[in-house]
């Protein structure tokens, strides 16, 4: 079913109070998961966004939260550090535990990452671990207030611009940086995880993803997410990444015990994701695909368009029926495949059409049969492929009744 948001707030490492935000979805989830952000960004970023709403349409319930000091959360920056950053996470991991359920999954952008691999060691029923654009050590973050460094050293603060904002720094973050190492932590993971990084990153070297990878022991997997910047900001980036992650992190929220998946119930529900246009998500049971338009019709191509579902229906719905009654016959028939086009044509063209006038739907369906069958057995094959469900449906008087929800 479609994920819900909402927001929520816990305390953090110093006490205070932390915003953010719960993506769920409506029914039972089957495991709870932490974002982290990264540096100086908010739960709000693209990735963050995007990657939860992901893993919220897939049964996860994703708590994405602002560090002390940033977005919506209480504190002070200048009085945070790497070390603070780990203690938020794992009082993110607490408040799930506390009230819902301990993350099975903890997911990490940039040095949110970098935060999740020495975090997951005091989350100890966390199953998996991602990165995304991660630094293999925290103090990778002085490159990017490198003008600033000498400054902070000597006169023991300075403020500093980053991303177009103006942050204040003491040089105890400095201190904390250079002083954790977390090549230990990654060596001894002991959970799965998941390397995601673009060869494009300019902010952190696709270097850093090689050195956390080499350093972990496996299950491990490395995912390039070319030709996507380090911040995903591109929104077909940050969708690859997230279904990516979801359908990697699927196999991990079937290993929780207090998975709970709902069962089927026979329905289809279509919901406006707000990105585009036209852009849908369909969620069938546990399945979650995307519908949309080409970008020519005003979509974001995103996903199949209306007419594309039906064909990809009545495709399945032949190859099905056809696999059936070959087996049923002893049929040698290796594998099926179908190829089917829609288009509207002049109801004046087809001479086999009781329509004379106007436009008509006209569907061509090619199906290739493999294996060693006999004239006959194609021919009856072919037949067959006329009786599929989808097809007899497509031929026969349909009611659709519609009413507006209460």
């Amino acid at each position: 079913m479609a994920p819900s948001s909402r927001p929520v707030t816990f305390p953090g490492a110093f006490g205070t109070t932390l915003a953010a935000r719960l993506d769920a979805p409506a029914g039972a989830p089957l495991a709870c998961a932490v974002f982290a952000h990264c540096f100086t960004c908010s739960k709000e970023s693209k990735a963050a966004a995007t990657i939860s709403t992901a893993l919220a349409e897939r049964g996860f319930a994703v708590l994405r939260f602002d560090f002390t000091g940033l977005g919506g959360s209480e504190g002070d920056f200048a009085n945070t550090n790497f070390s603070s950053n780990v203690d938020d996470l794992v009082a993110a991991a607490d408040f799930l535990r506390r009230e819902h359920r301990a993350p099975a999954l903890l997911v990490g952008h940039s040095l949110g990452g970098t935060a999740v691999l020495a975090a997951a060691a005091r989350i100890p029923e966390a199953l998996a671990v991602a990165t995304l654009g991660s630094p293999f050590e925290p103090d990778h973050v002085l490159g990017l207030i490198r003008e600033s460094v000498g400054e902070i050293d000597k006169e023991g603060h300075a403020r500093v611009g980053i991303a177009g904002r103006d942050f204040s720094i003491k040089k105890q973050f400095l201190d904390d940086i250079r002083a954790r190492k977390i090549g230990a932590a990654v060596a001894q993971l002991g959970k799965a995880l998941m390397v995601m990084h673009s060869p494009r990153d300019t902010i952190v070297d696709i270097d850093n993803a090689a050195r956390i990878f080499v350093a972990a022991k496996h299950p491990k997997s490395f995912v390039s997410l070319d030709p996507a910047d380090h911040l995903l900001l591109r929104r077909e980036d940050a969708l690859y990444a997230a279904e990516l992650l979801a359908a990697w992190a699927m196999r991990y929220a079937a290993k929780t015990p207090e998975a709970t998946p709902e069962p089927p119930v026979g329905k289809v529900l279509v919901r406006e994701t707000r990105e585009g246009k036209f852009t849908n998500q369909v969620f069938v049971g546990s399945h979650v695909i995307r519908a949309d338009e080409p970008v020519a019709a005003g979509g974001l191509d995103t996903g199949l368009s209306p007419y594309d579902l039906l064909c990809a229906s009545l495709g399945a719905c032949t190859s099905m029926t056809l696999r059936m009654y070959a087996d049923l016959k002893g049929i040698a028939l290796q594998r099926i495949s179908v190829e089917l086009k829609h288009e509207k044509i002049h109801a004046a063209d087809c001479a086999e059409c009781e329509t004379r006038e106007g436009r008509i739907d006209r569907i061509e369906r090619l199906i290739t049969l493999e294996g060693k069958l006999e004239p006959g057995q194609r021919a009856r094959l072919l037949e067959i492929a006329d009786k599929c469900p989808v097809h007899r449906t497509l031929h026969s008087e349909v009611l659709i009744a519609s009413r507006l929800a209460d």
